[in-house]
Order: structure tokens, then sequence, then C-alpha cells
């Protein structure tokens, strides 16, 4: 009898072993029945609200459509604020400050004499605005600065602009040229204004992969003198020119760059563990050259669809669901990061996880996931995001919808969350990517062309948004939201976030700091 009973046991523990090492399934109670909430958010629903978000964006197109810092901005942050407050949730209005730009006209560089040349803007051969430049309409002549022509063998050599000693000889009222190498875009062009230039030309360093014109970034309104980033040819050319005689260039940037006041907008169920916050958010800002309906009136609509739908139905969540609409995402996720910068070690370990969604109706579609488990890209998030992932991956499975992994590579505002720690997941049907042949088979569309091929352009409306993508992704967001707003278990592994990040994704965003 004693050998069976301990027969038993044995059983029961390998039994029990098996349950634990089986996987995301393991960790989660009674699966939440999501469905009457899928019903009621309709994608009727989520279109009324980009729709209103697009007819604010269309009336303040003149201001920078719903560009943070923007009266189109405002009024977006209002109309969401309004609608969560309505529905019966807590809400608050964070302010900070970030650094606005935003570039009026295409800028102008030519060299007058001794070679009359016109350098063509925004090409690779050309030159660009780097971003805070300065404002104004210069003509002067060029002095070069500490430059190596030709470059060094290797990369990130050239220390030109970087000390204030390189402008030792420098003569007020000349146009700085300097180039690329081991220091900020931003200190080479405050040395320069600090030693009287009148303007700053960049130019890239000349090594293989350092040579086009480039989009660089000053990180913020540091100096009031035009500085643009240019080609190397350029570079060298004025260069030499300038060894032989006297130059003479006419550069103009027409910008704003200063610093702004803008918001996030946060609502709160009143009710729910407020240890444990399933916090949800989508970046309330377009960019300033477009009305951001799909990027990213999409995201805001489907949480404010979900939020209202929720609270309809009367919805009492175990634990606290946070809405969270970001300010100033566009400008290098400044809300997000400001957000999480204020909170206390107590306020990072009550935020359970962080669910992101930045488009998710874009008009050559596919269906992403957020690699939590860094299984398929080469980021993984905290502990507990590979098992965000699986909710995900494993609602659209049950519903005969294949899904793609995408990298957790710092492009969004889930990146201040996985910074300290906290789980992050979430969708996107696709930016600036190229769809493949294999994707095209499944969601149909164009193989060979953007996923969103209106991405940070005027046409970014609901006209060309994928209401079908829409629709799909609504019901996964609504699934997910609700399976952890319900869930009796924290996210496994993390003790509801752990202060301490597998790893800190780097933002990648479209322009250099140096």
């Amino acid at each position: 009898m004693k050998r069976n009973r301990t027969s038993l046991v044995i059983v029961l523990v390998v039994a029990l072993l098996a349950t634990v090492i089986a996987g995301p399934s393991a960790w989660a109670d009674t699966p939440t029945d999501t469905s009457a909430l899928r019903d009621a958010v309709t994608v009727g629903g989520v279109e009324e609200h980009m729709a209103a978000l697009e007819a604010i964006a269309i009336a303040y197109k003149d201001d920078g459509y719903r560009a943070s810092g923007s009266p189109g901005y405002n009024v977006s942050a209002d109309y969401v604020a309004e609608r969560l407050a309505d529905a019966g949730y807590q809400v608050t209005v964070q302010e900070f400050d970030f650094p606005f730009f935003e570039e009026l006209s295409d800028p102008i560089l030519e060299q007058l004499s001794p070679n009359p040349t016109v350098y063509p803007p925004y090409d690779d051969a050309g030159f660009a605005t780097m971003e805070y430049s300065g404002s104004g309409d210069v003509t002067a002549l060029v002095q070069a600065v500490d430059v190596i022509i030709p470059p060094a063998a290797a990369a990130n050599t050239s220390t030109s602009g970087c000390e204030a000693s390189d402008f030792a000889d420098f003569i007020a009222g000349r146009i700085a040229l300097v180039q690329r190498g081991t220091c900020t875009f931003a200190l080479k062009a405050q040395n320069a204004e600090a030693a009287g230039a009148v303007g700053v030309i960049i130019f890239n360093e000349g090594q293989p992969g350092r040579t086009d014109a480039f989009i660089g970034t000053l990180g913020g309104p540091v100096v009031t003198i035009p500085a643009v980033g240019a080609a190397y040819a350029v570079g060298e050319e004025l260069y030499n020119l300038s060894q032989a005689g006297e130059v003479t260039v006419r550069m103009m940037v027409d910008a704003v760059s200063e610093t702004r006041t803008t918001s996030n907008v946060i609502g709160d169920t009143p009710g729910g563990r407020d240890d444990r916050v399933v916090l949800v958010g989508a970046h309330l800002d377009s960019v300033a050259e477009a009305p951001g309906t799909n990027d990213n009136g999409s995201g805001v609509a489907t949480l404010l669809e979900i939020a209202e739908e929720m609270s309809e139905l009367g919805i009492q969540p175990r634990n606290q669901v946070r809405f969270a609409f970001w300010g100033a995402e566009e400008s290098g996720l400044v809300g997000s990061e400001y957000y999480v910068s204020q909170l206390s070690k107590r306020g990072i370990k009550d935020i359970a996880l962080n669910l992101n969604f930045d488009m998710l109706a874009s008009e050559n579609y596919a269906l992403f996931v957020y690699d939590g488990d860094g299984s398929d890209t080469p980021d993984a998030g905290p502990n507990g995001s590979a098992n965000i992932e699986d909710i995900f991956v494993d609602y659209f499975a049950s519903q005969d919808l294949p899904t793609y992994p995408t990298a957790l590579d710092g492009r969004s505002d889930y990146d201040s969350f996985a910074a300290v720690g906290i789980p992050v997941g979430g969708l996107f049907t696709g930016a600036d990517g190229v769809k493949t042949e294999e994707q095209a088979a499944i969601y149909g569309g164009t193989a060979g062309e953007q996923y969103d091929r209106n991405y940070h352009t005027p046409n970014d409306t609901l006209a060309n948004a994928d209401l079908e993508a829409l629709d799909l992704m609504s019901d996964g967001v609504a699934h997910t939201v609700l399976t952890f707003a319900m869930t009796t278990s924290a996210v496994p592994g993390t003790s509801k976030g752990s202060t301490q990040a597998m790893k800190t994704p780097e933002f990648k965003g479209p322009r250099a700091q140096w």
C-alpha cells in the first residue's frame, strides 16, 4: 500500500510539473469569454472616432494637422478626454514640454561663386535640413573647420567641430563647414554658433556607407542658425575650393524650432486592482505633414471604442485598465517617455504590462504581432512579453488568421516601458516596410509595395484606410485587453513587472544624431 501511495504521489507531481512546463496556457485562470465585448466593438464605432479625428485634422491642416503642440492636437486631446469622461473613466491630462520642429518650405543650399551650383534638397547627392535647425536666409563665405579630406580609413574618426578650440581661427560671420564624425551634430552646431558662424554645413564623413546626404537631428532647439546635413561630395567640393580661394554660399532654412507644451491623456477604470494595472496605449499625435488617420488615428479610435463599450456593457475589471493616449510620439516618443519618467518604483511595479497599438488600418496590410520572446527578431521584451505575444497569436489562430512577428526595435511608445522591465506587446499592420509575396497571398494587396503607401503623407486619410484590417485588429485588441483585465494571475515570470529590463531596445527613428 505504501508503495502504491508513493507511486501515486510521483504521478501527481510529474503531472503538475508537466502542467507548469506546458507553456503560456498554464499561467492563466479560466479563459475569459471576450465574445460580448468583441461583438460590441464594431468597425463602424471605430470608424466614427477616426472620422472625428480626421475632421479635426482637416480643420487645422494649415497649422500642422494634429502634430503635438499644434491647435489640432489640443482639440484632439479634448475630444479624447471628453469621450473618456462621458464613459465614466477617471481622466488625467498630463502636460509636459517637448522640442517642437516644423519645416515650412524647402531649404536652399547653393554655391554662388566661384562655380555657381544649386545643390538638390532631400537628395542623396545634395543636402537636407537638420531637425531643430534654426531658421534664416544667409549668404556668406565658407570656412572649413578641422575636416579630413580625403576621409580617414575608419568611420567615426573625424573630430571636426567637436571642440571649441577647433574654431580658434574661425572668422565670425562666415558659414562653418564641418564634417560628420565622433560627436553629435548638436555639439558641432553649438560650437559653430558660439564662434560666430551664421550657418553650419555638416557633410558626411566619406567612408563607404557614409557618403550620401543625411537627415540628422540636433535633438532640440539648441541653435538659432541654419544647419544642414550634406553629401560628402558637396563638402569635398566646398572644401577644395575654399583652399584655393573664397567660396560664397547661400543657405536658407524656413522652419519653426522651439519648446512647446503638449499633453498625454489618461483614462482609468474606476475599479480594479491598482497594483496590477493593464496599461493600454496609442499615440494621439500625427506628423505635421499628414492628417494621421491611420498613423495613429486607427489606434486611438480602437482604444476609445473599446473603452466606451466596456463601460456600456458594465464590465467590472479585476485589474484596473488604463487607457493612455500619448503626445509627441512623432517627436521621439517624448510623451510616453515622460510618463514613465514620472513613475515611482512602486508605480512601475503596479503596471502589470503595456499594450501598444500604433497603426491598425494600413492600406496594404499584414497582421503583425510584437515578437515578445525575440524568437524571430533581434530584440526580446522583458519577462512576460512572450506571454503577451502568445495571447495575441493564439487568438488570431483561433480565428484561422495567420500572423507575422514584428520586432520590438524601439520605434513606438512601448520602448520606455520595456526599458524599466514592464512586459510589452501589441499589434501593427505595417508602415514603410515592403509586403512579401507570401503575405499578399494570405491577406491580398500588392507584394513589393509598402504596407502603408500613405505613411506620413497627406493621403493618410479614412478613404485610404483598410477597414477589413481594422475590423480584424480591433477584435484582437478587445480580446487581449479584456483577457488581461479579468485575469487573476500576474503576467508569468514578472511579479507584476520587474524594475530591470532584459534588454533596452535602441530607438531607431528616421533621424541620426551623429
